[in-house]
């Protein structure tokens, strides 16, 4: 997989390094695994990198496995914690309601997504499960960062599957 960033310190350009890094992730996804290509990747608390994760549905043969998930995943056992208190997920792709829901039960504070999905986005777009009042916490939502970028990488692997041109 691609290095990951050196750590910026603005928030918006902190915001923009790190979906960059998720936007590399999804390349590789592509190429190297031909999935989907989401990538996404988990800052701890502390700021610091502490997870990431590519699609890999395909690859591994679970349905679940979610860029946004294999991420999670991999924070928890690096904290040993199922709890993701005071983390950030960067992921080029709007969370579904299954990303979404176990972003909730992590504990997650914020989602920071690339492109929105208007099919089976679950972060504002189709539903909006991380701010729903009946849920005992809440995720911050920042919506598309690099999200033209991320649309159209999409946009380009699924042409290409169909043998049309690229954007």
């Amino acid at each position: 997989m691609p290095e990951a960033p050196a750590q910026p310190v603005e928030h918006a350009s902190r915001d923009e390094a790190w979906m960059a890094r998720a936007m590399a992730l999804a390349e590789h996804a592509a190429q190297a695994l031909d999935e989907i290509p989401v990538g996404a990747v988990l800052i701890g608390a502390d700021g610091q990198l502490l997870a990431e994760g590519v699609n890999r549905n395909r690859c591994d043969h679970d349905p679940t496995a979610h860029a946004e998930i294999v991420a999670m995943r991999a924070a928890g056992q690096a904290l040993a914690n199922h709890r993701l208190v005071g983390c950030t997920l960067y992921v080029t792709l709007e969370p579904c309601a299954m990303c979404a829901m176990a972003m909730v039960h992590a504990r997650i504070a914020r989602v920071v997504y690339g492109a929105a999905d208007p099919k089976t986005g679950a972060c504002g777009s189709v539903f909006d499960l991380l701010q729903d009042p009946r849920h005992n916490h809440r995720v911050q939502v920042t919506a598309g960062v690099l999200g033209e970028q991320a649309g159209r990488r999409l946009t380009n692997y699924f042409r290409a599957k169909r043998g049309r041109p690229l954007l």
